[in-house]
């Protein structure tokens, strides 16, 4: 069973999500909080599984809010003893249809999925579940958004990320590319050839050398280091096969494009 802590300022929304959230089998509600410094006190007394934050507001105070619950001493002084994993509570936040500038800042602060608010239902129940199990999710419609901000970002402390990509491994540089292209584990195992119980392992390594604790930081940090380029800036499929075409010379460049990438 999924436990969720659901933090909102709307009296009415926090009983529509605690319906919607405990009508599903797997998911139940264990309390709720109506602002950040409940969150944050809540998170480490309950210690949910996943702290759903949807406030009206989107500022200094969710990105700290944030921050602190997912620190592992969040739960120092905790009613209860710590989870048997002795990971904190994983965060998904619901942002405005205009709140892109915040999607870096809350997954820099330790978020595990971001949704906006106008999500359908049976997306934040997924994104609940995924984040449950230790993986991250994040809005389609936010990843351009997400990595035109890091491209645009200030290159200030570029030497430092320089610095913690230089700690990887052949092999680990290799993985969290294929991760930030957007490969699952198993994908990875096939392709590098390696078992997926070796990735996991890999990711875990990534995670600690690089200093982050979500596999989706670590893909905006294969961003920001320039490891991998976002999808608009790859080769397009057809002047890849329009020189392979005229490597093998047989056939006019055109009919060969055509026949390998029919439109």
């Amino acid at each position: 069973m999924t436990t969720v802590l659901i933090v909102n300022d709307q009296a009415l929304q926090r009983l529509g999500l605690r319906m919607f959230l405990e009508a599903q089998p797997d998911l139940t509600v264990v309390g709720e909080a109506t602002d950040c410094a409940q969150a944050v006190r809540a998170a480490s007394a309950l210690q949910p599984d996943v702290v759903l934050l949807n406030l009206g507001r989107t500022d200094s105070d969710l990105v700290q809010a944030i921050r602190r619950i997912t620190q592992p001493d969040c739960h120092a002084k905790a009613s209860r003893p710590e989870p048997a994993s002795g990971l904190p509570p994983r965060v998904v936040v619901l942002i405005p249809s205009d709140g892109d500038e915040y999607a870096c800042a809350t997954l820099r602060a330790g978020a595990d999925g971001i949704l906006l608010k106008d999500a359908l239902p049976e997306e934040l129940t997924a994104t609940v579940r995924i984040v449950a199990m230790g993986g991250s999710v994040l809005s389609p419609r936010l990843t351009h958004a997400l990595i035109e901000a890091v491209r645009e970002r200030d290159s200030t402390d570029r030497p430092d990320r320089k610095r913690r990509l230089s700690r990887l491994t052949e092999r680990e540089t290799e993985v969290l590319a294929a991760l930030a292209s957007g490969w699952s584990n198993s994908e990875i195992a096939e392709r590098l050839s390696i078992a997926p119980t070796t990735v996991k392992t890999h990711i875990s390594s990534i995670l600690a050398k690089i200093g982050t604790r979500a596999r989706v930081q670590a893909v905006v940090f294969a961003y920001e280091t320039g490891l991998v380029r976002p999808p608009w800036q790859q080769p397009r499929p057809r002047d890849q096969t329009s020189r392979i075409s005229q490597e093998e010379g047989s056939g006019p460049p055109v009919e060969r494009r055509q026949r390998r990438w029919p439109s």
